[in-house]
């Protein structure tokens, strides 16, 4: 836990978004759901569980997601087309537009994991997002290759064949509009994005599993 909230303290990172279903971890205690808000409150982090992002979703029969050839994927693929899912969205881009929000679920590797395709959505919702990888890095989060962006409608329609794995240990992060300009340079570099369909706004989120 103490490493934990070294990460989030030191990447300016003061409120904690749970997209977990299942909120609790057998080995891991310390990020159950009756222990985990109690120790961000005591470090003056923020936590909120959003159980209308949580994984774990069924695909449809007829699905517009085929480019994810993973049922979990293309199942919560399916369900972000839903009103649920976009009132959940939509309340987590204004949480980051205030103040740095992390993204947290169980999954380390991010493209393994469901909130990446959370990710895609806060970048087409002209938000930055990044994985933290240690305590003075982070790394860009590119938009996912294949999907079709309407707005701020995501289908999956081709194939996920260039999707490329990704190797950091778990954590991603979107910051608020101003934060470039209140940090500089630094900000500049760490949440630079790649071409997103719309001029992304700076915004800071961050997410561990």
């Amino acid at each position: 836990m103490d490493a934990f909230l070294d990460l989030l303290r030191a990447h300016g990172v003061n409120r904690v978004v749970d997209v977990r279903t299942i909120l609790r971890v057998r080995h891991n205690p310390h990020f159950n759901r009756d222990t985990l808000p109690l120790s961000l409150k005591r470090a003056g982090i923020a936590y909120i569980h959003m159980a209308g992002l949580g994984g774990l979703r069924h695909a449809r029969p007829d699905s517009s997601n085929i480019g994810w050839h993973n049922p979990s994927f293309r199942g919560f693929a399916d369900y972000m087309q839903t009103v649920e899912s976009e009132g959940a969205l939509g309340r987590v881009a204004k949480l980051a537009m205030r103040k740095p929000a992390a993204l947290k679920c169980v999954e380390a590797v991010p493209s393994r994991c469901h909130r990446s395709l959370i990710a895609d959505a806060l970048i087409v919702r002209a938000l930055g997002v990044a994985h933290i990888t240690n305590l003075t890095r982070t790394r860009p989060y590119s938009l996912t290759p294949f999907p079709k962006v309407r707005r701020t409608r995501i289908t999956y329609p081709q194939d996920e064949r260039f999707l490329l794995d990704d190797k950091s240990p778990g954590f991603s992060s979107v910051t608020p509009p101003r934060a470039k300009n209140r940090r500089g340079a630094v900000d500049e570099k760490r949440w630079k994005l790649p071409d997103p369909p719309t001029r992304p706004r700076r915004a800071k989120s961050t997410t561990r599993q």
